[in-house]
């Protein structure tokens, strides 16, 4: 079993690891540089312990083994009230039902959220695995963008997913 909580700023080497295995072997971030400790610190910095950009990790047995988190949508204003959600997890922890429950307590913490109407989820096709947690968390299907990016030799269609907070 796994504690589902807010990161701390000691997590954060973790979430570097865990984010650049799949900056550097796999298209389902459009990142291609891997991370260091300094470089991640502005993204770690948009976070809070409360409000709608949050930031969540699991850990089992004293190791953080994966982490979701929403962010802003748009910087445009009238974006306010919706949020983009992203999980990753260690790829030696996937396919335990991890991701369903820290992505589903994000989720429980977003629709508590005063404001929130949307959250969207982008996710790089083919992702079986990916597709079925968005789906059976609530989030449909609205959009895709065809061939939008570029990553390992080849082009990647996105996905995207709504799902109501409001």
């Amino acid at each position: 079993m796994a504690t589902i909580r807010t990161a701390t700023t000691g997590d954060l080497a973790a979430l570097v690891d865990i984010y650049n295995h799949y900056v550097l072997q796999t298209p389902v971030t459009f990142d291609t540089d891997a991370f260091t400790l300094d470089t991640r610190r502005a993204w770690f910095g948009q976070f809070a312990a409360e409000g709608p950009y949050r930031l969540l990790v699991a850990e089992r047995d004293g190791e953080v083994v994966g982490y979701a988190s929403s962010v802003r949508f748009k910087e445009k204003p009238a974006y306010g009230t919706s949020v983009e959600t992203s999980i990753y997890v260690h790829p030696g922890h996937t396919g335990k039902g991890l991701g369903e429950s820290l992505y589903k307590a994000l989720l429980d913490d977003l629709l508590r959220e005063p404001g929130l109407h949307r959250a969207y989820g982008g996710v790089t096709v083919p992702n079986p695995a990916s597709v079925a947690l968005h789906e059976k968390l609530g989030y449909r299907k609205v959009a895709t963008y065809s061939e939008v990016g570029f990553k390992l030799d080849r082009y990647w269609d996105v996905c995207w997913f709504e799902k109501e907070l409001s």
